[in-house]
C-alpha cells in the first residue's frame, strides 16, 4: 500500500527534528528524510552550553535526544536524499536518491546549508591533500600537524578548538579586525595554549607537491605577506576551512521562490511561496544561525502547518492512514533494509573473511549476524582467513566482508569495514545490484563499463563522512557490472598502513590500482570517464 503522510520534513537538523517532536505530538502521520547523520550541523559540536535550561551537554547527544522525542511521538525517519519534488498539487510528492517516491500534504524544507570555499589559488588542487572543510572528518589525519584555520566566525573558533586535540598547533586566520563570534567561544580560542591567531589576514596560496608544503598570508592593513613551510621532520600541514555556508536549495528551484543567496524566503509562520510548503532553520535567510533559532523555526513551522494539513484534508476529502506501532532496535537501518530487501530477486550471499581476536573481524561478525536477523533473502558465511584461498585470492586487504552474485560468484565488491552509518546504504545497494534487478543504468553507461580493463579500487573511507558513499556506490556499481573490477571499501581507521603509504588526509579517496589517488566526491559517471581515459 501507497504510504501517504501528513507531514514530510526534509533534514534532520535541529530545525527538523524540532518540527517533527511537534508534529508527532499534534498526532499527525510524519516522516523525515534525512541524507546523513541525524543533527545536521550541531552534530560536530563537541560542547553545547548556550541552550536554555542545559547546562552543558554535547551535538551528538542533544541531536540524540530530540530523535528519541520524536519516535516517542510515533514519528518516522528514512536515511535518504530527496533529489526532485512536485509541489504542484495538494498531496506533494518527492523522489529520493533511491528512486524511492513519498507522499505527503505538507512539506518542511530544513536542509541547512553546507560550508563555503574561498577560491585561492591551490584551494582545488589540495583538496583531500591537505586542504579540508570539515574538522571531524580530517582532523585525525593531522595528528601531530601543525593546522591553519581559516575564518573568524563561529566555526572557526569552534573548530579550532577541536582540532587541538589531533594537531601540534593551530593557527587561525582572519580577515577581520576581530572574531565576528560570541565572545565566550571567541575567548576559548584566544586562550587556548596550542592556538595563534593572525587578525587581518588572508591566504593568499597553498602549494606543494604531492600534500602541502607551503602556505602564503598577507595582512590585508599593512599589505606585508609571509610565508609558512613545512616544519623540518613534518611531511605535510593541514588547512580548514571554515568562512561561511552556502544553502542546500538546489532541488527546489523552479519550484519555490529562492532569493539571490539561494535561501528560502518565508513569513512569520515560516511559509514559502508555495501553499503547504515550508521551510525552516539555516535554508533561510536570517541574521541569527544557532541551535536555539533553528529550534523555534522547526516549532513555528510545525504548528503553522498543522492548520494548513487539517484544512486540506476536509477539503480535498484526503484520509491519511496511522502507521502500526513498532518497536524497532536500529528503526532507520530496518526501514532500508526491509524496502531494498522486498525488492530483489533472488537470494545471494556474503562472505566475510575475518581473522581470529581482531576488533574489526567481531564488528564485522555482529553487524552480520544481526542484519541476517532482518531478512530471508542474505545468506551469510563467516569464514577465517586462510580457509576460502579462491575468494581470499581475489581481495587485497582483511578482514572483509565480499559480496556475492546470484550464482554464487564473487562480484568484486566488498567491505573491509562495518558498512553502517552513512555506508550502511552502500552495503544494501550493493547487495540489491548483485542480486539484482539492480539500479537502472543507460544502456550506453553499462556498455562503456563493460569495456574497462582489469583495475582494483580502493575507497578509504570514514564512516562519518557524508560524500564517501557516492564514490563507494560508483566504484561497486561498476565492479558488479564487471568481472575485471575490484571495488574495496576500506575503513582507514583500521588500516593506518594504507592511509600512510598514499598520504591520504582527506576522505573520500579513491585509489586506482595502487598508483593514482583520486580525492573528493564523484558520480558514476565521472570514475567511469576516469577509468576509461587513464585505462583504456
Amino acid at each position: 500500500m501507497e504510504k501517504l503522510y501528513d507531514l514530510i520534513i526534509i533534514g534532520g537538523g535541529t530545525a527538523g527534528l524540532t518540527a517533527a517532536i511537534y508534529a508527532g505530538r499534534a498526532k499527525l502521520r510524519t516522516l523525515v528524510i534525512e541524507r546523513m547523520d541525524i543533527g545536521g550541523q550541531i552534530r560536530i559540536t563537541s560542547e553545547v552550553v548556550n541552550y536554555p535550561g542545559i547546562l552543558v551537554t554535547s551535538g551528538p547527544a542533544i541531536s540524540d535526544d530530540m530523535k528519541k522525542q520524536a519516535t516517542n511521538f510515533g514519528v518516522e525517519f528514512v536515511s535518504d536524499e530527496v533529489v526532485s519534488v512536485d509541489f504542484t498539487k495538494p498531496i506533494k510528492e518527492l523522489r529520493t536518491h533511491v528512486n524511492e517516491v513519498y507522499k505527503a500534504i505538507g512539506i518542511i524544507i530544513a536542509t541547512g546549508a553546507r560550508p563555503r570555499k574561498l577560491g585561492f589559488e591551490g584551494e582545488a588542487e589540495f583538496a583531500g591533500r591537505g586542504i579540508s572543510y570539515c574538522a571531524t572528518c580530517d582532523g585525525e589525519f593531522f595528528t601531530d600537524k601543525n593546522v591553519f584555520v581559516i575564518g573568524a566566525g563561529f566555526a572557526a573558533a569552534e573548530e579550532a578548538v577541536f582540532l587541538t586535540r589531533f594537531a601540534k598547533k593551530v593557527t587561525i586566520i582572519a580577515r577581520e579586525p576581530e572574531f565576528t563570534c560570541p565572545k565566550t567561544i571567541a575567548d576559548k580560542a584566544l586562550s587556548h595554549p596550542k592556538i595563534d591567531v593572525h587578525f587581518n589576514t588572508e591566504i593568499v596560496y597553498a602549494k606543494g607537491t604531492f600534500v602541502l608544503k607551503e602556505a602564503r598570508f598577507i595582512n590585508n592593513v599593512t599589505k606585508k605577506t609571509w610565508d609558512y613551510h613545512v616544519e623540518q621532520g613534518d611531511n605535510n600541514f593541514g588547512i580548514f576551512v571554515f568562512v561561511g555556508y552556502e544553502p542546500l536549495s538546489n532541488v527546489f528551484k523552479g519550484h519555490i521562490e529562492l532569493d539571490k543567496m539561494g535561501f528560502i524566503p518565508t513569513n512569520e509562520d515560516m511559509a514559502t511561496n508555495v501553499p503547504g510548503v515550508y521551510a525552516a532553520g539555516d535554508i533561510r535567510p536570517k541574521r541569527l544561525k544557532q541551535l536555539v533559532t533553528a529550534a523555534a523555526d522547526g516549532a513555528i513551522a510545525s504548528t503553522a502547518i498543522e492548520k494548513y494539513i487539517d484544512d486540506t484534508k476536509s477539503e480535498q476529502n484526503i484520509k491519511v492512514e496511522k502507521p502500526e506501532v513498532t518497536t524497532f532496535f536500529d528503526e532507520q537501518s530496518i526501514a532500508q533494509i526491509k524496502y531494498v530487501m522486498e525488492r530483489t530477486s533472488h537470494k545471494i550471499a556474503v562472505h566475510a573473511l575475518v581473522k581470529e581476536d581482531d576488533v574489526l573481524s567481531n564488528n564485522i561478525k555482529n553487524f552480520l549476524a544481526e542484519f541476517a536477523e532482518l531478512t530471508d533473502k542474505v545468506e551469510v558465511k563467516i569464514e577465517k582467513v586462510g580457509e576460502n584461498a579462491e575468494l581470499q585470492s581475489q581481495i587485497t586487504l582483511f578482514p572483509a566482508i565480499a559480496i556475492m552474485d546470484k550464482n554464487g560468484k564473487y562480484t568484486g565488491a566488498s567491505f573491509q569495514a562495518v558498512p553502517g552509518g552513512h555506508e550502511l546504504e552502500s552495503f544494501i545497494l550493493a547487495i540489491y545490484n548483485a542480486a539484482g534487478p539492480g539500479q537502472a543504468i543507460e544502456d550506453d553507461l553499462r556498455n562503456r563499463i563493460a569495456k574497462l580493463p582489469k583495475v582494483n579500487l580502493k575507497i578509504g573511507l570514514s564512516l562519518s563522512c557524508t560524500m564517501c558513499p557516492d564514490v563507494v556506490q560508483a566504484a561497486q556499481r561498476i565492479s558488479i557490472l564487471n568481472d575485471n573490477v575490484t571495488a574495496e571499501a576500506i575503513n582507514l581507521q583500521y588500516f593506518p598502513n594504507l592511509r600512510d603509504e598514499f598520504n591520504i588526509m582527506s576522505v573520500p579517496a579513491l585509489i586506482v590500482d595502487d598508483n593514482e589517488v583520486l580525492f573528493g566526491k564523484k558520480t558514476l559517471e565521472e570514475v567511469v570517464t576516469y577509468l576509461e581515459n587513464v585505462r583504456g
